[in-house]
């Protein structure tokens, strides 16, 4: 086992970690968080956020401001992020459509900002630079240790498990997470400028973020780590060639990174992330993780006991327990703690950060539990899960781990489009729900066609014919009165969806405290 964790510098060892702590101290001062007159990149400057209300929005827009910049930002609704932001000093305002630009230096555009808005346009009018969300994040990473968290699935989680590795290891990070993580102080945070511990103090400090593929805006990172957890199809809408387009993106991703000799590494599956045609021709250094005996990282789980370890070249590198439900997560919390003793995190550590996270909102989170009127109690879950990979995954885990007597899954589906091309694979995942409820399709990013060639009706008809027991509800309203009908003692209800279907969990527990009937 070694003395000291692989680091990202590989084989240049420790004259490699003794030039980049050189070059940090000569680059970034101090090693606290940057103020508005140290930031080289955003310090001082007026930044104007459009659609600020988003969770990576929002979460760049502090982070930002705690690296000096003054920012101000506008969405098309209130909301409590706003609250939030607002509380932080951060100035924002509601207007569905705005006019009125602030005097600024910077504009960041939301991914859902429409390029005719008129304050884009009068940006651009007035000579003001606009980045859209992913640019501004790539812009973050310089002079950092960039780590980009990339994968059809995982993301958000894994994200926030680094970041509470390296909270926990004293390492420092800087990160955006796509959600909320109560551990982690929230979704976003600035670190030092500098690792100020583990084998790499002195290095560059970390930035952790989510890489997301749609539109291909993880080719604006700059990392010098990368993770990719699994590649599937998905955002039809815009890779209209398909999976060979996904995993082209895929390649050109991982091309960003730097040189292995400039500590450039990939982090990959080995099953199910089409390892071989992503790493083509990349000349970052590539590592392979998985249950595989011939993972350069062998991960290993025992169901029974949830205890985990990751191997290395034949010896233990990590060993934990885990509190998260599912095979999916074992590859998350793997996949994290192998970045974490990348940038030089202690081993004792890790395992401690590992055995102790407990998940990000929305997923798979326990929402509470209500009590029938018969006395009979029934437990509710919120999650985000809403590709077919996904609602599998999850209705797996809490069917293993939870063993309800009956399991309900009230499922939105999330984009006429990905549900019109994914229906077949869709109507394959609940096999391990008992109940399957489904509200109309979430509407975002459709075209009139996409929203006229699918429904949740077509969804249920495809259930019903291999077998299942299910019915669509359109309303959130109708499927609370549903469930009051049907549920009983020993019932689990899973809540999933990216849109805000998380609102028939809340309201069916309230409903039942209204009455008396929740403890």
């Amino acid at each position: 086992m070694h003395s000291r964790h692989e680091s990202w510098f590989g084989w240049r060892g420790q004259e490699g970690v003794n030039r980049m702590r050189s070059e940090a101290a000569g680059q970034c001062g101090s090693g606290t968080a940057p103020s508005a007159s140290t930031d080289p990149v955003f310090g001082g400057k007026r930044v104007h956020f459009i659609g600020i209300g988003g969770s990576g929005m929002s979460g760049l827009a502090q982070l930002l401001q705690r690296r000096g910049a003054r920012v101000s930002g506008t969405d098309q609704s209130w909301s409590e992020v706003l609250d939030r932001l607002g509380g932080d000093g951060i100035t924002v305002s509601v207007d569905a459509q705005p006019t009125d630009l602030p005097a600024c230096d910077l504009v960041v555009a939301s991914a859902a900002v429409k390029d005719h808005h008129p304050l884009l346009q009068a940006a651009r009018r007035q000579g003001i630079e606009v980045l859209n969300y992913a640019q501004a994040l790539g812009r973050v990473m310089i002079g950092r240790t960039g780590i980009s968290i990339a994968g059809t699935h995982g993301k958000s989680t894994t994200t926030g498990m680094l970041a509470h590795l390296l909270i926990i290891a004293g390492i420092d990070p800087s990160f955006i997470v796509g959600a909320t993580c109560d551990q982690i102080g929230g979704g976003s945070r600035v670190g030092t400028e500098r690792i100020p511990a583990g084998s790499l103090a002195g290095a560059p400090g970390v930035m952790v973020a989510e890489a997301c593929e749609y539109n291909r805006s993880f080719h604006s990172h700059r990392p010098t780590l990368a993770l990719i957890n699994n590649i599937e199809e998905d955002h039809l809408d815009f890779y209209t060639g398909g999976l060979d387009e996904i995993i082209a993106s895929f390649n050109a991703f991982a091309a960003r990174l730097p040189d292995r000799t400039q500590g450039g590494r990939l982090l990959i599956a080995h099953d199910g992330a089409h390892r071989r045609r992503v790493a083509a021709g990349l000349s970052c250094a590539v590592s392979s993780f998985g249950f595989a005996a011939l993972a350069d990282y062998r991960v290993q789980f025992d169901p029974q006991t949830r205890e985990c370890s990751v191997s290395h070249r034949g010896s233990e590198l990590l060993r934990w327990t885990s509190r998260l439900l599912g095979d999916h997560n074992v590859l998350n919390s793997a996949a994290a703690g192998i970045l974490a003793t990348w940038v030089g995190a202690d081993r004792s550590r890790i395992e401690e950060g590992l055995s102790t996270f407990g998940g990000v909102d929305r997923r798979l989170q326990h929402m509470g539990d209500r009590t029938l009127a018969s006395g009979g109690t029934v437990r509710v879950y919120d999650d985000y899960g809403h590709h077919p990979t996904e609602v599998d995954a999850t209705l797996r885990a809490i069917r293993a781990g939870l063993s309800p007597t009956r399991l309900i899954c009230v499922f939105q589906p999330h984009q006429h489009s990905r549900t019109r091309h994914l229906l077949n694979e869709f109507a394959e995942s609940f096999g391990h729900a008992d109940i399957v409820l489904v509200p109309d399709i979430y509407f975002v990013r459709d075209s009139a066609e996409d929203a006229q060639s699918v429904s949740s009706a077509d969804l249920v008809a495809k259930l019903r014919d291999r077998g299942a027991q299910a019915w669509h509800v359109p309303s959130f309203e109708g499927i609370v009165d549903r469930l009051d009908g049907i549920a009983q003692d020993g019932d689990l209800v899973v809540v999933m969806g990216a849109g805000p279907v998380w609102e028939i969990g809340r309201d069916w527990l309230a409903r039942g405290a209204a009455t008396g009937t929740a403890p």
